[in-house]
């Protein structure tokens, strides 16, 4: 599984402590574009290094912190093009698709893709939830990674990469991309819902609060301490 590496892309997931998500999300992953699935692990005590080698992926280390990791997994890749996902986040039907078709096109050589947001959550409130994001994607031009990244390699070095933050790598790397450079895939990105076990909009709230900040210049370490 995962071992032609003549193939095209390379999937780079995130991981700490996040053997639930992962054994969920690597078998979605199988697909003919796939050329690796490199889990970056930062210092889990789980079993998530285990679980994802044993699933055919290549594991890596690198410091805690999501910016920090998926710097490192986008440095360790050998595909021409890099699918970012969160370990709790998995494509849905359609992907591989949807995938290859933006790949395959040449205007896409400087334009990133992002998958439909969704949640495991059958509550009406989760697609009101869903809508909002939609929207923010549409009108702000704001997808976050819970929502994957689509990017070719040589696009993502140009504009500089992640950057070791400590909270809004995502929302850093996509206002570098640009608006009118990101393109919405129809297929979902299925979240877990385990993160909003508090409440969907008490979650969402605290995200909104962290974007302002952001977009107000605080630090990214402060706000990673609010957030936490």
């Amino acid at each position: 599984m995962f071992l032609n590496m003549d193939d095209a892309l390379s999937i780079i997931i995130p991981a700490l402590n996040a053997a639930p998500g992962l054994a969920m999300v690597l078998p979605a992953l199988a697909g003919s574009s796939v050329a690796e699935v490199i889990v970056v692990d930062g210092g889990s005590r789980d079993d998530s290094r285990a679980l994802a080698a044993g699933a055919g992926a290549r594991v890596i280390e690198a410091p805690r912190g999501r910016g920090a990791q998926l710097a490192a997994g986008a440095a360790a890749a050998r595909a021409d093009w890099l699918l970012f996902l969160h370990a709790d986040t998995r494509p849905g039907a359609g992907w591989g698709a949807a995938v290859e078709a933006f790949m395959a096109s040449p205007e896409n050589a400087e334009r990133a893709g992002y998958f439909r947001f969704c949640l495991d959550d059958a509550r009406p409130a989760a697609r009101r939830l869903e809508r909002l994001v939609a929207w923010r994607c549409r009108a702000l031009g704001l997808p976050y990674g819970d929502q994957g990244l689509l990017i070719s390699r040589a696009f993502y070095h140009r504009l500089g990469g992640f950057r070791p933050l400590a909270l809004m790598e995502d929302v850093d790397l996509v206002r570098r991309i640009g608006r009118r450079r990101l393109v919405g895939l129809p297929p979902p990105a299925l979240t877990s819902a385990v993160r909003y076990e508090r409440g969907l909009w008490r979650r969402s709230a605290r995200n909104l609060g962290c974007l302002s900040l952001y977009f107000l210049g605080a630090p990214p370490g402060l706000i990673a301490r609010l957030y936490h």
